[in-house]
C-alpha cells in the first residue's frame, strides 16, 4: 500500500508557483525526507497533503485516503510539527 501518493499535485498563490504537477508515491514502510532550497515547494506540499491549505490541482492520497473527503480521518492519524508558528 502507498502511503502517500499524487497525480499532479498543482498550488499557486496567485500567479505565484507553489507546485507544480507533483507526481509522488511514497510505499509503506519506507523513508522519505523533503530537502531542497527556501522556496521549493516542501512546506507547501505538506501543508497540502494535510489539507491546511487548498490545492489548486491534481490529486492526493494519504493512507489511501482522499486529502478532499477524508481530511479529519487523516488528521487523526498525522502529526505535523512546522518549524516556524504563525499566530
Amino acid at each position: 500500500m502507498n502511503v502517500i501518493e499524487t497525480k499532479g499535485l498543482t498550488k499557486y498563490y496567485g500567479k505565484s508557483r507553489g507546485i507544480i504537477d507533483l507526481n509522488l508515491t511514497v510505499a509503506e514502510g519506507e523513508f522519505f525526507g523533503f530537502i531542497g532550497p527556501n522556496g521549493a515547494g516542501k512546506s507547501t506540499t505538506i501543508r497540502t497533503l494535510l489539507g491546511l491549505i487548498k490545492k489548486s490541482g491534481g490529486s492526493a492520497e494519504i493512507f489511501g485516503k482522499s486529502i478532499e473527503t477524508s481530511k479529519k480521518e487523516i488528521l487523526a492519524d498525522v502529526g505535523y510539527l512546522p518549524a516556524e508558528a504563525h499566530l
